[in-house]
């Protein structure tokens, strides 16, 4: 068992199949919701392209509106930090953190 997207039981029975399903409950559906974002970026990582990424955005936008978090809040906040702390671009490895201010030292 696995969650899918909404039409998918209706496309196996166009193309001849049958299918068993059921409509998971708040319990379930956050489980499993959860376990798809797992599936869906392992098969990023392995064939990342615009379709995987595209499966993995449809999951994370569900599991915010599981939370009651929209979008644009989410990427309001995601430029707040880009723009405060930055973002991931620059590769950044943080190694250790030190007692003493300053101590924070880059070996480029």
């Amino acid at each position: 068992m696995k969650l899918v997207r909404d039409n998918i039981p209706n496309i196996i029975k166009e193309s001849g199949k049958t299918c068993e399903y059921h409509v998971a409950d708040y319990d379930e559906y956050k489980a499993r919701l959860y376990e798809k974002m797992h599936e869906e970026l392992a098969e990023f990582i392995s064939t990342p392209c615009y379709e995987e990424a595209a499966d993995i955005y449809e999951v994370f936008s569900m599991i915010c509106q599981l939370h009651d978090l929209n979008m644009f809040g989410v990427e309001c906040v995601a430029v707040d930090k880009r723009h405060t702390k930055g973002g991931f671009a620059g590769r950044v490895i943080l190694e250790k953190v030190g007692g003493n201010r300053g101590s924070c030292e880059s070996e480029r």
